[in-house]
């Protein structure tokens, strides 16, 4: 089986009991809910006492937990072509030149992590219509600049 098809596999699942993703994510619990989703929907991985909990609440073979403990191949063809991802990728394309100039007048020269990274989704009631509150919190991770002495000072983190 292929992480993809192991990927059906668990949405058909889901499907077919009628869970929800938060109902999947108390049940294997340890990890924040959009990791776990993220982790069913084959981008990311679970730890082994997930592993167990997925297997007993999907019902999985002994491959199929070893799949879901080894780190995925991540990503998705580009462009993307669902609409609301592409939404994703315009408001960066749009807003990134802004956000780079931002960050780096407040930190410094360098780039915020995608790993040592959080993620929250949030609904906000709204009587225009509700909204998507999306916190992203990543660590600042300066550019070091090696010259004959190391580091060069003045690059990098912003110097108050």
């Amino acid at each position: 089986m292929t992480r993809a098809e192991l990927t059906e596999k668990l949405l058909g699942i889901k499907r077919e009991k009628g869970w929800s993703w938060k109902y999947i994510c108390s049940e294997i619990g340890g990890m924040s809910p959009m990791l776990i989703t993220g982790a069913v929907l084959g981008q990311m991985k679970l730890t082994k006492p997930q592993v167990a909990k997925a297997a007993e609440l999907f019902g999985l073979s002994k491959a199929e937990q070893a799949l879901l403990n080894e780190t995925p191949y991540r990503g998705t063809p580009m462009p993307p072509t669902d609409p609301l991802i592409y939404r994703f990728y315009e408001l960066v394309m749009v807003n990134g030149p802004a956000l780079k100039a931002l960050i780096e007048e407040e930190f410094g020269d360098g780039i915020m992590s995608a790993i040592d990274f959080d993620l929250q989704l949030e609904r906000q009631p709204d009587p225009k219509g509700d909204r998507v509150k999306i916190t992203m919190s990543g660590k600042f991770l300066p550019y070091k600049y090696y010259g004959a002495s190391g580091n060069v000072p003045g690059y990098g983190y912003k110097e108050d």
